[in-house]
């Protein structure tokens, strides 16, 4: 990712920060938005391109989407096209990543835990993990299946992101859009996921003093994420990004094999 399209990044965030009356509505015509414009090579081009003028580019969204979209949407998607990105393909990835922060910003529903558990679940089942994410397939019936399966099951937003992430797949796989999601609305929030990998579910009060050692230890809010893994054997292991915290039995028998062989 380039520097233009980080600035840009940022901008078009606090640009969002800063827009009142934002609910899922708004979020949903974004999404749109980004449908609109990854489908045309010609509009993506011409509201990615540097050498035209802000203004300009914001006349054009105003052109496009002004006569049917909502004032804070329109704002928006011209407060984004007004910014310097690095290309088309990161300006398009823009718009996306402001479609789930504003759906984050609309749902107060723990988004990050149910798109984490439905990732599980297309991990787990393979025809699913095809039909949503093969080439082949209509993107709205992709859609329907998702309502179908989530609707009344998770919040309003997470149907949504995960709707619109399947139909505006362009090729990518499903578990790689729901965790980039993830990371998105946990950023938005000022969380910190942790994906604990445990043999057995933990309870209530195990959880909580597990976030609060794990908010001491990275200085920011934890949303926990549980996998149950029996190769884990007893104990924890903790991811955090890249930095995994391993006190699982698996692996200090691991390690007593090397001292041993060593």
């Amino acid at each position: 990712m380039g520097s233009a399209t980080t600035q840009a990044r940022t901008a078009t965030a606090e640009a969002l920060a800063s827009t009142s009356g934002v609910d899922l509505d708004v979020a949903r015509e974004l999404f749109a938005a980004v449908g609109a414009v990854s489908g045309s090579a010609q509009l993506s081009g011409a509201l990615s391109d540097s050498s035209v003028p802000p203004a300009a580019r914001a006349g054009l969204v105003s052109a496009v989407f002004g006569p049917s979209y909502r004032p804070q949407t329109v704002s928006l998607l011209s407060s984004a096209a007004q910014q310097r990105w690095s290309n088309a393909g990161e300006f398009i990835e823009g718009l996306e990543e402001l479609a789930v922060q504003a759906t984050s910003v609309a749902e107060s529903a723990d988004i990050e835990s149910e798109l984490f558990a439905f990732s599980r679940t297309v991990a787990s089942n393979g025809e699913l993990e095809l039909a949503l994410g093969g080439r082949l397939g209509d993107a709205s019936a992709k859609s329907a299946l998702v309502s179908k399966l989530l609707g009344g099951r998770t919040s309003a937003g997470t149907e949504l992101i995960v709707s619109s992430l399947v139909g505006l797949a362009r090729g990518r796989r499903v578990r790689a859009l729901l965790r980039r999601a993830e990371r998105i609305v946990a950023d938005q929030r000022s969380r910190i996921v942790a994906t604990v990998y445990t043999a057995v579910a933990l309870n209530a009060d195990q959880q909580t003093r597990l976030q609060n050692a794990l908010s001491a230890r990275y200085g920011s809010a934890i949303t926990l994420n549980t996998v149950i893994d029996t190769s884990v054997l007893g104990g924890l292991r903790v991811q955090v990004a890249d930095d995994v915290i391993d006190a699982s039995v698996s692996a200090r028998l691991a390690d007593l094999r090397q001292r041993i062989a060593g």
